[in-house]
């Protein structure tokens, strides 16, 4: 009987000193994941605060990324416009077919129950606009981040501080050295991207150039497409990214040449055929506007205008040839049900047939 209690008396003292090293195990850990927490916390602030200051690689209703690339989404960033987060794939496919078909009334002025090439084309134009709008609502906020004393301009100094201070760097410190003209240990590639955005800043700078952006200036900072003199300057950089001898214009080859790296298996292979596919094709069909198998600075400008009428009429024939089976050159409700997927992102055509019942 005794030794059975001394034996339970025992477990209970194992028990009890294994539940003290745990309790002090998680102490000495809270610490430690607040700390992680906190870093984490640091990281997606600075990233947000590098977002709002930094010039966006994709521009919506713009044909063609900063970095030379196809945007992918054009279709349906001009045919939705501001609509676009709404036709999410996890959305119930019913209802994004009936948001699907209130668009279309709205696209259909005349109430034909189909779409033409100019119905399509001045819902481009509308949609871009939207885009357009969009922008200048956000670039008020990130122009009020980057002009600390509200005097209507930032200066050069002033952004670049609130650049490398969403790059880690201590905000106090840089404005001190920049201020006694210190210099400022940078490492080769934040300096690189500071050399890049001092050009762009100095186009976006309106004659006379002080060094100064206002509030517009700064918007076709962040926002070529919003001005005729950055968006030369955006081509000029895409054309000098793809030019390989120098001559300041794009052949076929040039246009298509594959991004940097190389193929490791048959799935990149199959990513490398369709980035050839679709750039020979913008080439030929579209950017080349004389086929003459050159594509100029001027070419590209015009393909690259968000706000260019005879675009949008040629995108708006594009885009209802792409559905258009009947071959009436005109956009009818079933085919763009069928099609939706190029049109909204969303595949809805197995509801297509009862389009009528509800309808």
């Amino acid at each position: 009987m005794v030794s059975k209690r001394a034996f339970l008396c025992s477990l209970g003292s194992i028990y009890l000193s294994l539940l003290f090293v745990f309790l002090l195990m998680d102490v000495y850990a809270r610490p430690a994941n607040n700390s992680a927490l906190k870093e984490k916390v640091s990281d997606n602030n600075n990233n947000k605060d590098e977002n709002e200051i930094l010039p966006p690689d994709h521009l919506n209703g713009v044909k063609m990324e900063m970095d030379g690339h196809l945007n992918k989404e054009f279709h349906q960033e001009v045919f939705l416009g501001k609509e676009m987060e709404e036709f999410d794939e996890d959305s119930e496919p019913r209802r994004n077919r009936r948001k699907l078909m209130v668009i279309f009334s709205k696209v259909d002025i005349n109430r034909d129950k189909k779409i033409s090439a100019k119905e399509m084309q001045r819902w481009i134009m509308e949609k871009t606009e939207e885009h357009f709008q969009e922008a200048v609502v956000e670039n008020k906020m990130h122009f009020r981040a980057v002009d600390p004393d509200g005097d209507g301009h930032v200066s050069w100094d002033e952004y670049k501080i609130k650049f490398l201070a969403s790059k880690g760097f201590n905000e106090k410190e840089v404005a001190e050295k920049i201020k006694n003209n210190e210099e400022l240990k940078i490492d080769e590639e934040t300096q690189e991207v500071l050399d890049n955005l001092k050009d762009r800043w100095y186009q976006a700078d309106n004659p006379p150039a002080d060094l100064l952006l206002n509030e517009e200036e700064f918007l076709s900072f962040l926002h070529p497409e919003h001005s005729r003199g950055m968006l030369k300057f955006m081509v000029k950089e895409i054309v000098r990214d793809l030019d390989q001898d120098g001559d300041k214009k794009l052949t076929l080859s040039e246009f298509i040449s594959l991004p940097v790296g190389t193929v490791e298996n048959q799935q990149a292979q199959d990513i490398d055929d369709d980035w050839v596919k679709d750039r020979k094709k913008e080439f030929e069909e579209v950017i080349d506007a004389d086929h003459n198998g050159i594509v100029t600075m001027e070419e590209l400008e015009e393909y690259m205008d968000p706000m260019n009428e005879y675009n949008a009429l040629n995108e708006a024939k594009q885009m209802i040839a792409v559905a258009d089976e009947n071959q009436n050159h005109h956009l009818e409700q079933e085919e763009i049900l069928k099609y939706s997927e190029y049109f909204t992102g969303s595949k809805l055509m197995d509801y297509a047939r009862n389009v009528h019942e509800e309808f």
